[in-house]
This record gives structure tokens, sequence and C-alpha cells, in this order.
């Protein structure tokens, strides 16, 4: 008896487990599918939550005291911080700043600071009316209208202000990366 029962059950787990009948296969089929989006779905949202969490910056950037509070001096709205162009990705990542006043500008001493507080520098430099420079936050070879900082990692990041400042570290122009 307990003999016959054993081989009943034998029979019964491969019957089980077969795939022959069409229509218990295609609802094993559903569920391991249904399964498989349930569980990816899961690990998905899980490796999202800790990125959030543990790789992204969740605290705001403080700006940097400025030395004129207040109202900001300009040299009659000469020179605008134009955009900031590929924010976040070295290679594409650059300032472009012109001159809108009707003289040029002596740029040698001046100051392009992130609110970081990572400063550029402008070699001897004169920005005529008109004129466009680009600092480009990567490698390269010094141009009349493009300029290197040199850095191995981006600078720019969205919701960041780009600041620009005179020699006398006065501040010229603001600029708030979308």
């Amino acid at each position: 008896m307990l003999k016959a029962g054993l081989n009943s059950l034998v029979l019964l787990i491969p019957l089980a487990l077969c795939y022959h009948t069409g229509m218990t296969s295609r609802r094993r089929l559903v569920f391991y599918v249904l399964l498989n989006v349930a569980v990816s779905a899961c690990v998905v949202l899980s490796l999202l939550y800790i990125y959030d969490r543990y790789y992204r910056a969740s605290l705001p950037v403080a700006v940097p005291p400025l030395k004129t509070p207040g109202a900001i001096t300009q040299i009659g709205g000469a020179l605008d911080i134009v955009s900031v162009v590929g924010a976040g990705v070295l290679e594409n990542e650059s300032v472009e700043i012109r001159n809108n006043g009707a003289s040029q500008v002596n740029l040698t001493g001046w100051k392009l600071q992130s609110a970081e507080g990572r400063t550029y520098t402008f070699p001897g430099l004169t920005l005529l009316n008109s004129g466009v420079v680009n600092v480009h936050t990567g490698s390269g070879k010094d141009t009349v209208e493009d300029l290197y900082w040199g850095l191995s990692r981006p600078v720019w990041k969205s919701g960041q202000l780009a600041i620009l400042m005179d020699a006398q570290d006065n501040v010229r122009a603001l600029y708030r990366i979308p």
C-alpha cells in the first residue's frame, strides 16, 4: 500500500512539472513572466533608491559670501555671463561671457568662480565690444575666443551660480545655471 502511494506520488511530481499540457504551460509562462517583471521592477527601484540616498548630492550648495552684498556692481552692464553649456559633462562644459558695452574691457586678473569656490583666473586678455569668450572646464590650447581651465572634473551643476569678478574681487555678473 505504501509502495503504491509512493509510486503515484512519483508519477504526479513529473506530471506537475511537465509543460506538455497547453493551458497549464501558458499559465505558468504568464506567471513566470509576471514574476520576472515584478522582481526586475523591485531591483531597479532598489538601485535607484540607493543611488539617490548615497551617491547624489542631497544638500544645496552654498554661495560663497560676495564682496559686495546687496546691489551687484557692474561696469555699466558691460559684461554678461550669457550661458553655461554642457553643465556636468567635462568635454562639453563651458561658460560664455559677452561684452555688451561700447568699449573694450581688460579681463587680466578677473575671476570666474563656481558656487563651490573653484576659481579660474583670466590671463592677459582684452575683450572687445560685442566680443565673446568661452571658458572651457577641460584641457586644451587657449585661443582668442576659447580659454581652457584644465580641470579633470566638471565644475558646473544645475541650480548653481556662476560668478564673474574683476581683479579687485568686485562681482560684475552672476548667472544661475538652469
